[in-house]
């Protein structure tokens, strides 16, 4: 097959996913695949053990499970399963995406409380300490690592120590940060951690992914809440069954992973991904700056994953009409989510090159309108 016959996309996706993909990555969804197949169930087994690899080099106590859907039903699978009845949930919210796992905790009907830092700032590690220290009751930690509400970075080393040093279950949701920065789930002694097929590893939508602690796991059985998202009972079976799904699975978009954790090794692994996002980060920072925009987050709080710019201060400006015009010159750019200031966004992860940013910046420059 010459995937060089494939059209080339009209605009890069600047987002924290969906993310613009390679040629190769899309033409691996060209074929058709049988989910009992064993071709297909042992490319599911090497998918799995790939991101074992990809968090820890002690790949004997960690597991993978593959759950399908986006990464909020893999997020709600860990909270469905991993919190017993008599337990009980921290959430350090300070994004929409913290604020999901509250709302989904709440849902499920799980206690659960919440040390909401705002916005614009990062967890209050001190509040923290002493919640733990005040409610023993409380079993599990959960925490946005990079919360593309803002950009925010969250310190997730340093959380982690005070939820070990406390005896806690530690759930980390690194949805748009797994794969595009370095991360040592042992280390930091973590017990859960959860991202996407659509982000930093640059696969497509349709399935999340669990890298769980064994023995943690192996104590959720019976536990879940929903029976689609069981998340010990999905293990089970792809453990058992040697990467057979309970249920029907996205298999082009396996296939198209598979293809795009080929692709992640052979750009240098996650450390040389890492340098990419990061220059692509700062050639946008800085060009934005030059133009006169202003982060919202200063830069010690900010990832290199997306950025948040206030509005220009002029009511000449209006974000669809900046949004068209960045989209016609091949541009596709985020709204802003925060509730207290007028923001938007722009991601560069993905298939998204230094040549890209600097693109970018001089269609910005073309597209500011409100300055005419």
């Amino acid at each position: 097959m010459d995937i060089t016959c494939l059209p080339d996309n009209p605009y890069l996706l600047l987002t924290p996913g969906p993310l613009s993909t390679t040629k190769s990555v899309k033409a691996a969804m060209l074929r058709d695949w049988c989910t009992w197949d064993d071709d297909y169930k042992e490319l599911v087994q090497e998918v799995r053990t790939r991101l074992i690899r990809l968090a820890t080099d002690k790949t004997e106590r960690y597991t993978c499970v593959l759950m399908q859907g986006s990464g909020t039903f893999s997020v709600e699978s860990i909270i469905s399963t991993a919190v017993p009845d008599n337990g009980k949930l921290l959430v350090l919210p300070n994004g929409a995406y913290g604020d999901r796992i509250i709302q989904i905790a709440k849902m499920l009907r799980i206690n659960c409380v919440f040390n909401d830092s705002g916005e614009l700032e990062p967890p209050d590690l001190k509040q923290l300490e002493a919640t733990l220290k005040e409610d023993v009751a409380i079993t599990h930690v959960a925490v946005v690592h990079s919360e593309t509400t803002t950009g925010m970075l969250n310190p997730i080393d340093k959380i982690g120590k005070i939820v070990k040093k406390h005896g806690k279950i530690f759930i980390i949701d690194a949805m748009s940060s797994f794969g595009g920065v370095p991360i040592d789930i042992e280390a930091m002694d973590v017990d859960f951690i959860v991202s996407s097929a659509n982000k930093c590893i640059q696969g497509v939508p349709g399935f999340g992914f669990i890298i769980a602690k064994k023995e943690i796991l192996l104590k959720c059985k019976g536990q879940a809440r929903s029976l689609s998202l069981d998340l010990y009972d999905q293990w089970s079976t792809m453990e058992n069954d040697k990467g057979k799904w309970r249920y029907t699975s996205p298999t082009h978009v396996v296939r198209a992973f598979h293809q795009a954790l080929i692709e992640l090794d052979d750009e240098g692994g996650i450390a040389k991904r890492t340098q990419r996002y990061q220059t692509n980060h700062r050639i946008l920072v800085d060009g934005m700056r030059r133009l006169g925009f202003r982060t919202l987050l200063p830069d010690a709080y900010q990832g290199h994953f997306i950025t948040s710019f206030y509005s220009p201060e002029t009511a000449k400006y209006d974000f669809k009409t900046f949004y068209d015009l960045l989209k016609k010159k091949g541009f596709v750019i985020y709204p802003g989510k925060v509730s207290k200031a007028s923001a938007f966004r722009i991601g560069n992860i993905g298939d998204v090159y230094p040549a890209d940013m600097e693109r970018l910046i001089k269609a910005i420059d073309e597209s500011m309108f409100w300055q005419g």
